[in-house]
């Protein structure tokens, strides 16, 4: 599994983080820029650049960072093949219901989800946020579910295909 960055300006502090933790992990990872700080750059551009790896290869996963994640992952799921959910607030309610239907507490329950009944394959992230360690378990917990492989989810990705398939 390969594991995709992108950024722009608002998010490259934590990418830089994120890219040496998950190489200390073991992930194979290749960064989509930006690869300096720069004020005045887009987030189209290294957004765009990340989805389309992800694009041409659905088995790796994407991670890509801005202020809010908003416009990243608006980015990211204009491509075919991209399944992007977006994360950036970690602080839920006490009634959030977890993927047995029980109530949860975990702010991450999220993550496990959007894998299980999405398949998701890209990550946005908030950087203003999220600390730096929130969004590393974040991370974690993302690449580490799986999709469930139920009929019903199925069912609904390949709706999405046939979208994707229409444009």
């Amino acid at each position: 599994m390969k594991i995709y960055l992108g950024t722009d300006h608002a998010g490259f502090e934590l990418k830089e983080k994120l890219k040496t933790f998950l190489q200390e992990k073991g992930y194979e990872v290749e960064d989509c820029g930006a690869y300096s700080f720069d004020k005045e750059d887009d987030y189209p551009d290294f957004i765009g650049k990340t989805a389309e790896k992800v694009s041409q290869s659905p088995n790796d996963f994407g991670i890509v960072i801005g202020g809010s994640g908003q416009g990243e992952a608006m980015v990211a799921n204009k491509y075919n093949n991209v399944r992007c959910a977006l994360f950036y607030c970690p602080a839920v309610p006490p009634s959030s219901i977890d993927a047995s239907g029980k109530q949860s507490t975990d702010p991450y329950e999220m993550l496990a989800l959007t894998r299980a009944h999405n398949n998701s394959n890209m990550l946005s992230l908030g950087a203003r946020f999220l600390t730096e360690e929130q969004a590393k378990e974040a991370v974690l917990r993302f690449l580490s579910a799986s999709f469930s492989k139920e009929p019903r989810h199925q069912r609904r990705i390949d709706k999405i295909k046939k979208i994707e398939e229409s444009r």
